[in-house]
């Protein structure tokens, strides 16, 4: 019994040792190395229901990149020329080589988006607007993955209604649904979700591009 108390022991210890230790740095290497100075977005990969998921959200990422220092070939315009080529869905364009990509538009990196969560879903005692993305940024002169990275964010995360009883929840929760159907409240979340995806720093972030200017404190 006193064996199996003090390997009970040991094994808690490594358990709190585990919990107590700091995460791993991002591994930036690759990223360093390749130094890109423009970034391709290319149409994103929409896994969720909502058809409009694909344009919304790529139309938000041009923002956050240039505040990180970054050139980004207008999302537009890039469409376009898929298009002209007979691509339109976002799975099949991220199909594309690497090589390809670099050949036609001459850029130094591409990022790749897959849209997992967005819109709108009505549960018992609420309505929840949720957009999930993640992202991977890929050299393409080389091929090598630079970084990735995930976000996701909701309408719900500093809401509380826990105060007006059941009665009040559900009203609450039908009035968000109605708001979420009359306006298109799932693109103003996406906004959100891609400044936390996009942002720019040294902790799982991306790091700043060769214009980065750092903001100007007083």
């Amino acid at each position: 019994m006193k064996k199996l108390i003090a390997v009970c022991g040991v094994f808690a210890a490594l358990l709190l040792t585990g919990c107590a230790q700091n995460k791993k740095p991002y591994d930036y290497s690759a990223f360093r190395a390749s130094k890109p100075a423009s970034i391709l977005v290319l149409p994103a990969d929409n896994r969720a229901p909502d058809i409009n998921a694909s344009h919304s959200f790529t139309s938000l990422v041009t923002q956050p990149l240039a505040e990180a220092g970054y050139y980004v070939f207008p999302v537009a315009v890039v469409e376009e020329t898929f298009q002209q080529n007979g691509l339109s869905n976002g799975h099949e364009i991220q199909a594309v080589s690497t090589k390809r990509l670099h050949d036609i538009f001459n850029a130094d990196s591409a990022l790749y988006i897959s849209i997992t969560d967005y819109g709108s879903s009505y549960l018992v005692v609420d309505s929840v607007t949720t957009v999930s993305a993640t992202a991977r940024l890929v050299d393409l002169r080389s091929g090598k993955e630079l970084w990735q990275g995930m976000a996701t964010a909701n309408d719900s995360e500093n809401s509380n209604n826990s105060n007006g009883g059941i009665i009040g929840m559900l009203v609450s929760a039908a009035i968000k649904q109605i708001a979420s159907n009359a306006g298109d409240k799932a693109h103003t979340i996406a906004g959100v979700t891609s400044a936390r995806l996009l942002a720019q720093n040294e902790h799982g972030g991306l790091l700043a591009g060769p214009r980065y200017k750092a903001p100007v404190t007083r």
